[in-house]
């Protein structure tokens, strides 16, 4: 029973970072205090999608400013092949924009260098467990940005097919209203619900779509086209 249990934990990682000291020393720290093996480090883009093609990681920590070919380049070619495969940004990069080509590129979370190791394994195993995460001090800046220029090749019709659960219509109306901006007050009152409902319908989304809070489900509703804007 205990040995099944490791088994399931330990993922496959590929850490791609042009930075030789950054990519040892991140190496060092996963698989030190985490049941993570690294299989292998890139220090450009396209050595980082060949890795990722021959050893088939469970995720990929990927840099953006990389030789030869970027990190956001090198994301949208590993999930060309394999879209099963997991994709975190992990950058010094702050900008909207590339966050936003990370997203559109098929990344699955977005995270800042400064985030700490035990955070950065938490991340990982929530992404790999099909949820999309935000670093907080970027999410608020990807949502005014996203519901404006979000491409129709991202969405998915049957992106509901992703989740445990499905949202119910009431849900989706929610969910809706969330990525409007709109406060639990405000909810109540257009859709003649109380704050109550509101709070327990935010909570099913949050616990169905395997995110954080209510901006990480409104990113994740736009991005797999689970509301129309």
């Amino acid at each position: 029973m205990n040995e099944e249990k490791v088994t399931t934990k330990i993922l496959k990682i590929v850490i791609a970072e042009d930075h030789e000291l950054s990519r040892v020393g991140l190496s060092m720290s996963l698989q030190k205090k985490s049941p993570f093996e690294v299989v292998g480090e890139a220090e450009s883009g396209d050595k980082a999608v060949s890795l990722a093609n021959d050893l088939n990681p469970n995720v990929v920590l990927m840099d953006i400013g990389m030789p030869v070919m970027d990190g956001i380049e090198a994301t949208h070619k590993i999930k060309q092949h394999n879209s099963n495969i997991k994709v975190i940004m992990l950058t010094s990069h702050s900008e909207g924009e590339e966050v936003y080509a990370s997203l559109a590129a098929g990344a699955d979370a977005y995270c800042l260098k400064d985030i700490k190791v035990e955070r950065l394994i938490q991340v990982i195993e929530m992404v790999f467990e099909g949820a999309v995460w935000l670093d907080p001090a970027i999410a608020q800046t990807v949502l005014k940005t996203l519901p404006l220029n979000l491409p129709n090749h991202i969405k998915t019709s049957n992106s509901k097919l992703q989740y445990n659960l499905e949202l119910t219509q009431r849900e989706l109306e929610v969910l809706e209203k969330i990525v409007e901006g709109k406060s639990n007050k405000e909810i109540a009152s257009e859709l003649f619900i109380t704050i109550h409902t509101v709070k327990a319908h935010v909570c099913n989304i949050i616990n169905k779509l395997a995110v954080d809070d209510r901006t990480q489900a409104a990113v994740k509703a736009l991005r797999d086209g689970l509301v129309n804007k």
